[in-house]
């Protein structure tokens, strides 16, 4: 089998590369010019240098013989001034990608997006529920929400078959900007303080099986939620503090002085023209309750949504420590 990989440089297209050529798959990795291929580098895969919003470059780069795109790639970014590139790389880009998928005829499109595509709602979000993405008020939000229309409007009027893939928080191995970070900040007693949020949490081993498994069996045109434990952020930062022996505090920041700090920090950095550590999007991101269901992606994807947070922190600490970051 014949894989055509975005996002391969990061955490989860990692592991989900890793698992492609455990299954003897023969896998092409898309990476943009500046990227960090040191990871890749070690494994037996194709590199191909390249842009999504290039789609010149993908016309050159994406072989006539695929079974399948998985399109990982993605802009997390929260703050504002960032917005354009944002939407330049999760929108426009995902829909250069599903156009050379369709004119080069490739089997399957399974593309990553994200529980932020739903945006925030006040109950367990499942597949049925409405997208508030567009009322968020961030614009991470939002470009998810349009990226996953590109990829439906494309299997509903252009014949693509695509499946698309909705994680929440993703903890593991190969983690070096996610919550790797708050590990280093518990680390050197950096953290300024805990926010109040809640989310569902999902191993990263799991959520890339999930990525085959969506190949093999997943419906066209179908969400499929990948969640899992349910935590306060509070009990994330303990649970962390205990595993580096580190004091951490016991009661959360009123998400109020988050706002406030978010936004004096933005208005700094239109002076500074440097991203800042907390930003408005950024303290609502945190502050919000984003607790997720995933018994579609259990009972058709045979995905495992059971394992315990400690399991995952414990992990993605063992593999900082192999890699030196702790």
């Amino acid at each position: 089998m014949k894989a055509f990989i975005t996002g391969g440089t990061g955490f989860l297209g990692l592991n989900v590369i890793k698992q492609l050529l455990d299954n003897d798959w023969q896998v092409i990795v898309m990476h943009r010019k500046n990227s960090n291929v040191a990871d890749l580098a070690k494994l037996n895969v194709t590199l191909v240098e390249g842009s999504l919003t290039d789609i010149h470059d993908l016309h050159s780069i994406v072989p006539d013989d695929l079974d399948v795109i998985f399109h990982i790639a993605g802009d997390t970014n929260l703050w504002r001034c960032h917005d354009e590139r944002q939407f330049q790389t999760n929108v426009v880009g995902t829909q250069n990608l599903v156009d050379v998928a369709l004119e080069k005829k490739v089997k399957r499109f399974i593309h990553t997006s994200s529980i932020s595509a739903y945006g925030f709602h006040d109950t367990i979000i499942t597949e049925q529920d409405e997208s508030t993405a567009m009322y968020s008020g961030v614009n991470y939000l939002k470009t998810k929400f349009l990226g996953e229309k590109v990829v439906k409007d494309a299997v509903k009027f252009r014949g693509l078959d695509a499946v698309v893939l909705n994680p929440c928080a993703i903890i593991g191995a190969y983690d070096r900007h996610n919550w790797s970070q708050l590990f280093t900040m518990i680390q050197n007693g950096s953290l300024p303080g805990i926010p109040p949020g809640e989310g569902s949490y999902c191993h990263v081993n799991e959520v890339a099986a999930a990525h085959i498994s969506a190949f093999e069996k997943g419906k066209s045109g179908e969400n499929y939620i990948l969640a899992g434990t349910d935590c306060a952020f509070l009990e994330v930062v303990t649970k962390i503090g205990k595993l580096l022996d580190k004091p951490t505090a016991d009661k959360t920041i009123p998400k109020w002085i988050l706002q406030i700090v978010g936004y004096i920090s933005y208005w700094t950095s239109l002076l500074t023209k440097k991203e800042p550590n907390m930003t408005p999007e950024k303290a609502t991101m945190v502050s919000k309750r984003v607790v997720a269901s995933s018994n579609k992606a259990v009972n058709e994807l045979d995905y495992v949504d059971n394992i315990s947070i400690d399991v995952m922190l414990e992990d993605c600490y063992v593999w900082m420590k192999s890699e030196h970051l702790l």
